[in-house]
Order: C-alpha cells, then structure tokens, then sequence
C-alpha cells in the first residue's frame, strides 16, 4: 500500500490525540513531502508543535499554511494566538485585523483581539471587541467570560453583573480533544 498524504494526515491526529507529538510531527512532514501545498496539512502541523510547546515551529507552520491559503480564517486566528503566545502583539493584532478586513462578523477573531488587548493591560479595547464578538454571537460563553472580566476592571459593575446573568444561563463549553 503506498502512503498517501490523507492516511498520514489521519495517522497524526491520532497520535496528537494521545499525545505522541514528536511522531504525530514526523507524519506530517512526510505528508508534507507528498502534498507540499496542502494548507491543512502545515495548518495540522502547526496545531501540533503548539500543543508540543514549540512556538517557533508552530509559527513557522502556521505561517506556511496561511502563505498557502491566506483566507483560512481558522488558520489566521490560530496564527494570532501563537503570535499572543510569544508576546508578538502587534503580530497577533495584525492577524486578527486581517482576518477581521476579510469578516467583520467572525466572532472569534474578536474574541482573540480581545484578548490580545487585556493581555496588554488595554481594557477599554479589550471590552470593545469582546463586545463585538458578543454582539455578533450572544451565546458566545468564551467572549461573555472575557467581557465579564474587562468589565471588573474597568469597575463597570452594571456591564460586569450583565454578563454574570448570562453566563449563568449558558453552560460552560467543554474543552475540545
């Protein structure tokens, strides 16, 4: 049987899922020798090496992927979260604007930049867009939590008591394998 790109592909998402990163890495870079422009595939790899801990390769993964297919948005936020991850602010809030250029409606992008923002101490921003995603996606738990909490910063007690409400109505998402 000869190896194909999506046999290797499914190879390593089994192995990333057990957590056997390194082999799970060396499917998809012989994947990546079959289909070198398969954006999933360095989309994959990049997910991999983050869950690893190595930021730079999940970088320089993700980065291809985007090269590849510039209007993945799921590889765009991805993208900005490595760069968060690093402390490369300005990288990850240009990623989400990117993104953000090509759907203003993508909540998650919001949420990111949110983040980015509160990460930097910069509330007022990091409530604007978190209002955004929740304004796009009310039931978004994730961007309703950040909100509640760029709000206790802010010492807005009303925004900060909203949101307690919702959220207490919404069950927390579980986290995804």
């Amino acid at each position: 049987m000869l190896e194909s790109a999506d046999f290797l592909n499914n190879q390593a998402i089994e192995l990333t899922s057990r957590g056997n990163f390194a082999e799970a890495i060396a499917c998809y870079k012989r994947a990546i020798t079959i289909e070198r422009e398969n954006h999933l595939l360095w989309f994959n790899l990049g997910i991999t090496y983050q869950k690893q801990g190595d930021l730079h390769g999940a970088k320089r993964a993700l980065s291809a992927a985007h090269n590849i297919n510039p209007y993945d948005e799921e590889c765009i936020e991805q993208l900005a979260i490595v760069c968060l991850e690093r402390k490369e602010f300005l990288e990850a809030v240009n990623c989400c604007q990117n993104g953000l250029d090509m759907n203003p409606v993508n909540a998650h992008l919001w949420n990111t930049l949110g983040v980015i923002f509160f990460n930097q101490e910069e509330c007022e921003m990091a409530a604007e867009a978190f209002e955004r995603a929740v304004s796009i996606n009310p039931y978004y738990y994730d961007a309703l939590y950040n909100l509640r909490d760029s709000y206790s910063e802010l010492g807005n007690k009303a925004g900060q008591a909203v949101c307690e409400e919702k959220l207490s109505k919404l069950k927390e998402p579980k986290e995804e394998l």
